[in-house]
């Protein structure tokens, strides 16, 4: 399939597709004419990939963990490769910092706005 056609499958733009294959994320086969061909699993692939981003992995990260991904009937789902465990749990206390922080400067905002 081509690039427009796995867009649409899998919800996400041409752009997208092709940063991921920048990324090394996919790698879609060549048509004799030069245009991305793309497998019916890259449609998987996409979501995994997307699933991994959305839940806050950078692109090296999803790289470097994409082999344990695994899409189910409840959809992706993490195998815990070596290291993976360490890195979820890096970026789960990055987001609680930044939790917080946000939290503190919400109550800022409070006291300013309460101020008289």
């Amino acid at each position: 399939m081509r690039i427009g056609e796995l867009a649409r499958l899998a919800g996400v733009s041409a752009r997208a597709l092709r940063h991921y294959e920048d990324r090394g994320l996919l790698v879609p086969g060549r048509t004799g004419g030069g245009y991305r061909e793309y497998a019916d699993t890259d449609v998987a692939r996409v979501a995994q990939i997307t699933a991994m981003i959305s839940a806050g992995l950078n692109t090296a990260t999803v790289g470097r963990y994409l082999g344990c991904a695994r899409t189910g009937e409840h959809g992706t789902s993490l195998e815990l490769c070596p290291g993976l465990s360490a890195e979820l749990v890096a970026i789960g206390e990055r987001l609680e910092a930044r939790l917080a922080e946000l939290r503190d400067q919400q109550a800022r905002l409070r006291e300013l706005a309460s101020a008289d």
